[in-house]
């Protein structure tokens, strides 16, 4: 059996040589390496770990720093893919900026870099895809409704977003139908006495929920403000005994003598010079005699009594 060859020790006068660093171009292709085998493995996680230990090694590498916009996306970090997109190293990338500040209910704000992204991306789909979402979401069901309509035209019916496309437009046209028609046939059906009293009352100043809350926030100010009265339980004057004041504690009779004279003084303490309690074999003094104890002549144990 063939032996596995051992490793020469260096001799006393060998000088120690230390393990050479890899290069940082090697470093690099094996962490690209390991990132593509997170991605597709779904991994995203520790696919953005991998990409942070990339960066450090080259801080300006364009494709490290779109597949970790990529994947901040992906796992639903948009505060921190919105601060990723304000470095000016990508300045550029006003689509995902666009769709981090939908995601982060800034709609405002997205509404406008959307419309500077038009202007430049106009027929590319995402764009549309991201201003009918965005246009559904502000209440424009009529905008929204047009664009699903154009996207269905253009995509393939076989594929997953021709599936999506289709669930959208139809919640467009349902939320569209009802406000045309729906809802007026909802006040149709009603009572003549809710319609007349919809149609006199005047629109709200404020949010309903923030009615509700400003009520009970000024209901519990006035409890906390009103002083808590309780009502003191009445004493029948036939039970107390005579000289005694209800609410008044009696003085004590004999708080001019002195402690050590007092009829409490020695109760709770354990009394000088008593005894101990009986333990196990005490006979008391008192005790009657056993039968036959008293009798003369007896007989030791064991031995019967001569007749």
């Amino acid at each position: 059996m063939a032996t596995a060859p051992t490793r020469k020790k260096p001799g006393p006068g060998t000088k120690f040589q230390p393990k050479q660093p890899i290069p940082v171009d090697e470093r690099l292709i094996r962490l690209f390496t390991t990132l593509c085998a997170q991605i597709d493995g779904g991994h995203f996680i520790n696919a953005i770990k991998t990409c942070h230990k990339i960066l450090r090694l080259d801080p300006t590498d364009a494709d490290a720093l779109q597949t970790k916009l990529f994947l901040l996306l992906q796992t639903e970090q948009y505060e921190a893919a919105l601060s990723l997109i304000g470095d000016d190293t990508l300045d550029h990338r006003a689509f995902e900026k666009a769709y981090a500040l939908y995601r982060f209910h800034k709609e405002e704000e997205a509404s406008n870099v959307l419309q500077e992204l038009k202007q430049t991306q106009k027929g590319q789909r995402g764009v549309l895809h991201l201003d009918a979402q965005l246009n559904y979401r502000q209440g424009s069901y009529q905008t929204s409704l047009e664009l699903y309509s154009e996207l269905l035209e253009t995509a393939d019916p076989q594929s997953e977003e021709y599936s999506d496309v289709l669930t959208n437009f139809t919640a467009s046209q349902k939320h569209l139908d009802f406000i045309n028609t729906g809802f007026l046939h909802a006040l149709d059906e009603l009572p003549i006495s809710v319609v007349s009293a919809i149609e006199t009352l005047p629109p709200p100043t404020s949010h309903p929920a923030q009615v509700t809350l400003e009520s009970h926030s000024t209901l519990n100010k006035q409890l906390e403000e009103e002083p808590v009265v309780t009502k003191a339980k009445k004493v029948r004057m036939k039970r107390v005994p005579k000289g005694v004041i209800p609410g008044v504690t009696p003085p004590d009779p004999e708080r001019w003598l002195k402690k050590s004279e007092r009829s409490n003084y020695n109760q709770g303490k354990k009394r000088k010079g008593t005894g101990g309690g009986a333990t196990q074999g005490v006979v008391a003094d008192n005790a009657p005699p056993p039968s036959g104890a008293g009798r003369t002549g007896g007989t030791s144990k064991g031995k019967k009594k001569k007749s």
